[in-house]
Formats: structure tokens, C-alpha cells, sequence
């Protein structure tokens, strides 16, 4: 089983990895650390520097629980969420796991939301993480 996690570091998606850790030992998974970003003029060596820094965190949780793991840092032009949907197709991954945390509907209409996008886009089970 091939589980994707959308990962940013925070303390939801945190708790997603512990969700996609634990179905990926209970049905014999392989856990793939996602972290996607938009290439746009305020995109800093910091921002990127610190996903890396989040990236090796996460792996090292997967690699103490004993679950094989790839990590990815994704810069491109798409948003997010379009970027994590792109790699469940291209992947071939059977569930994405996600952390989301409570937004107004303002917030929503005025930047998106990469879950709400992910859950309606996504070719595979989407499983949300407060």
C-alpha cells in the first residue's frame, strides 16, 4: 500500500504522519512525505530551507517506527493542493492523509484550501487530520 502525506511541519500534519505510520504498518505500506510549495517572488531560501529541515524531522519519526519512506520537496508553479493531487496520479498511491486545521469560509474563498481541494480532486482516499 502506498500512502501519500501532504507534510508542512505543523502540528496537524504532524499528526497526520502518525496516522499514515500507522496504517502503513498495518497493511504492510510504504509512507511518501510530501511537501509541496508554489514558486511565486516571495518564496525565500528560509521557506525552502525550513520544508528540508521538516522533511528530515518526519523521516526520521518513520524511520524510528520502522516504515519505509520517500520524501519529496516540490517547487513549481501549481498550488498545493494541485500538487499533491499530480502526485497521487503519477504515483500510483492508494491513500493520501492530510492535516487540516478550522478556517473561516472568508479565509477559504480568499486563499484556498489545500484539503478541501485534495478531497475533491484526489483519485484516491483522502483521509483528514485535525
Amino acid at each position: 500500500m502506498k500512502i501519500m502525506i501532504g507534510y508542512d511541519g505543523s502540528e496537524e500534519s504532524k499528526r497526520a504522519l502518525d496516522l499514515a505510520i500507522k496504517h502503513a504498518k498495518a497493511f504492510k505500506g510504504m509512507v511518501f512525505i510530501v511537501t509541496a510549495m508554489k514558486q511565486d517572488p516571495e518564496l525565500e531560501l528560509k521557506d525552502i530551507e525550513r520544508a528540508e529541515q521538516n522533511l528530515r524531522e518526519a523521516e526520521l519519526h518513520c524511520k524510528k517506527e520502522k516504515v519505509p519512506l520517500e520524501k519529496h520537496l516540490v517547487v513549481n508553479d501549481m498550488e498545493p493542493g494541485e500538487t499533491l493531487v499530480r502526485f497521487t496520479e503519477n504515483n500510483d498511491i492508494d491513500e493520501a492523509v492530510i492535516g487540516i486545521r478550522k478556517t473561516s469560509k472568508v479565509g477559504k474563498f480568499l486563499f484556498g484550501s489545500t484539503a478541501q481541494y485534495m478531497v475533491l480532486e484526489s483519485p484516491c482516499p483522502v483521509a483528514t487530520v485535525k
